[in-house]
């Protein structure tokens, strides 16, 4: 990754999700008046802005609350200078948005949610001021947490932050205050030296856009028998959500497929099912390329695909 040599790694707990009270606890209170600007582009930076909400004054940029399929324009953000930080999921893994560029802050630091997306192609980790990603998508088992923070926003934790998720007390102990989770971060260095002694990141983006490209090139030929509703331009790469038979699918040619795929071993194709603020969301079927993942495999899934449009 050629991380700066300003740069500190740590290996926390807490999953991602403890990085949405991490991440306000440890950096809103960098400028006076405690507020930071979250772009929320899918449900997992909504859940992270709303917990942000709790410590300062969050103004959430490209609200959607019932559906994300884009992400707008850079002239369209209402970004406020004064902000500690600006957040962003890199990868939201239940709407297919990807990030597929670096969005240029000025002087407010950017924060970078890359759990489902971590090591899957280069990036400069010098444009963001604090990466952090669960290991259990691209690096790993579930348990361990990486956090990449610039050193010079270490010591600004407001008073309530549990000394468990303060960076600089983890930093001074190396990442032992706690007892850490050893066997997810042992399984970890396997999952990176299997990236470093198979091409590095390089043949790992190259890799995973063959993979998502399985699965793309056939929903784009199938005359509208599949559908995924996210924008071409922001199409992820990790994670692919569909429909079937319709844009608001058909639940009984949903359940024909995922049968079907069953019977063959492939599981876990349901889409995540969430809750708003305000409606319960179903997003159809849903199939995850993350590093690890074998391309064989995603070509057994594209078969199968093929196979079910002709049995329709």
């Amino acid at each position: 990754m050629n991380i700066p040599e300003n740069y500190k790694v740590l290996f926390l707990q807490g999953g991602g999700s403890g990085q949405f009270s991490a991440v306000p606890l440890n950096l809103i209170g960098l400028k006076k008046d405690m507020c930071a600007d979250y772009l929320v582009t899918g449900i997992f930076s909504a859940r992270a802005a709303k917990e942000a909400e709790k410590y300062g004054k969050v103004n959430m940029v490209h609200t959607e609350l019932d559906r994300f399929t884009s992400i707008p324009g850079t002239s369209s953000w209402s970004l406020n200078p004064s902000a500690s930080y600006v957040y962003i999921c890199c990868n939201e893994t239940a709407h297919g948005v990807e990030f597929n560029f670096i969005p240029d802050t000025k002087d407010v630091i950017l924060v970078g949610d890359m759990t489902s997306n971590f090591l899957s192609r280069p990036i400069d980790v010098s444009k963001f001021g604090l990466i952090f990603a669960a290991s259990q998508k691209n690096i790993g088992c579930a348990g361990v947490t990486v956090v990449i923070v610039r050193e010079d926003l270490l010591g600004n934790t407001l008073k309530e932050c549990p000394i468990v998720l303060d960076y600089q007390a983890q930093d001074g102990n190396n990442s032992f205050y706690n007892t850490p989770s050893c066997f997810s971060i042992y399984i970890m260095k396997l999952f990176l030296e299997w990236i470093k002694n198979n091409g590095g990141v390089e043949a790992m983006e190259i890799l995973n856009k063959q993979k998502s490209s399985l699965i793309y090139d056939i929903i784009n030929i199938s005359n509208g028998f599949y559908s995924c509703l996210t924008d071409v331009e922001c199409r992820s790469r990790m994670n692919i959500p569909f429909r079937i038979g319709k844009k608001g699918g058909d639940e009984t040619l949903e359940k024909r497929f995922l049968d079907g795929a069953s019977k063959l071993g492939m599981i876990s194709l349901k889409g995540h099912r969430y809750r708003t603020l305000y409606k319960k969301i179903i997003c159809g079927l849903h199939i995850t390329f993350y590093t690890g993942s074998k391309e064989t495999f995603h070509r057994c899934k594209a078969r199968f695909c093929i196979f079910h449009i002709f049995i329709r």
